[in-house]
């Protein structure tokens, strides 16, 4: 039986040292951040609006100003629109364009929000439909 031999990203060059990954699911959202900002650098958070709130204010506290989503349905609209109205930059990733890459998914489906940037470089970003 052939074994897969899978990619280690842990050597990407880190392009946007204050970013963070976010993957968006219908009931709960997973965070990732770099190491050094928080001793618990990769959290869940539900999708409540109060919940939304307090993930916009971690990430503000851990200087996070860049945020990377990835998403399959429509559940990212709250998160971008409650991220950008605090001032933190946000990319929607196709989540179709990432698979293609190699990428550590241990608890986090994107496991280091930094390194999500040198993936992001060489992708298109989803359209987001100006209100």
């Amino acid at each position: 039986m052939a074994t897969k031999r899978r990619k280690k990203t842990e050597n990407l060059l880190v392009l946007h040292p204050d970013a963070a990954g976010i993957d968006v699911g219908a009931s709960e959202l997973f965070i990732a951040i770099p190491a050094d900002r928080d001793p618990e650098p990769v959290r869940s958070y539900p999708t409540f609006t109060r919940d939304l709130h307090e993930l916009a204010d971690w990430l503000q506290s851990c200087g996070i100003r860049t945020v990377a989503m990835e998403s399959t349905s429509v559940y990212w609209i709250p998160v971008y629109q409650i991220l950008e109205a605090r001032g933190i930059e946000v990319f929607l990733v196709n989540a179709n364009y990432l698979k293609t890459f190699p990428a550590e998914r241990a608890t986090s489906p994107i496991a280091n929000g930094s390194n999500i940037f040198t993936l992001w470089d060489s992708c298109e970003p989803a359209f987001v439909p100006q209100e």
